[in-house]
């Protein structure tokens, strides 16, 4: 057992600089164990929720669903696994499941299974990413994207994203952290990549 109560600061105080549409940035003071007080920076943001649909295509071979689309951030196409925000009073399967369903237009005829969930920068951000594997897709409509969401539906196999995870369209560190997952979990289920 470490001893964390000695790295563990106090919180004294707590500021808003900026309210955002998709997030706030604070201020908080904090006092060290040893009497150091320092202002830092904090993002606080929803809870996210990131799905990984699983399949196998029509000649067996294991599969993602994933997404292609614009990514403001980075100014660059990324391919990831359907995601998004949980909304207020959703739980973050809840948030999985429609996010699947609206960038999809597929359900699960099975339960999501929880794979894990992670702060995706603990050094400035307060909020948490679960991540969940849904098997059994069935297509049941069409996309219901928001309104400023563009993206295509791609049948990406496991293999090749496996392999170019973290480079090119696949460098989104979120979504490296959902491969990590899987990866863990695809241990006890090796049938997933084969």
């Amino acid at each position: 057992m470490h001893d964390t109560e000695r790295l563990t600061w106090k919180t004294l105080a707590r500021k808003t600089v900026f309210q955002g549409p998709i997030f706030n940035v604070g201020t908080v003071q904090r006092e060290s164990t040893d009497g150091r007080i320092g202002d830092f920076i904090e993002i606080d943001a929803p809870l996210w929720a990131t799905v990984i649909p699983w399949y196998r295509d029509a000649s067996g071979t294991p599969c993602f669903l994933m997404v292609r689309q614009y990514r403001h951030g980075s100014g660059s196409v990324t391919i990831e696994f359907p995601a998004g925000t949980v909304d207020p009073g959703e739980t973050p399967k809840d948030a999985a499941r429609r996010e699947l369903l609206e960038e999809t237009g597929c359900q699960s005829e099975r339960e999501f299974v929880l794979l894990g969930s992670a702060n995706p920068n603990p050094a400035f951000m307060n909020n948490r990413v679960s991540f969940y594997l849904a098997e059994g897709l069935i297509k049941t409509g069409s996309q219901r994207l928001d309104p400023n969401e563009q993206l295509d539906i791609l049948c990406v196999p496991v293999k090749e994203v496996l392999e170019n995870m973290g480079t090119g369209a696949y460098d989104s560190g979120i979504m490296m952290i959902a491969q990590a997952f899987f990866l863990r979990y695809a241990q006890q289920r090796p049938g997933l990549f084969s």
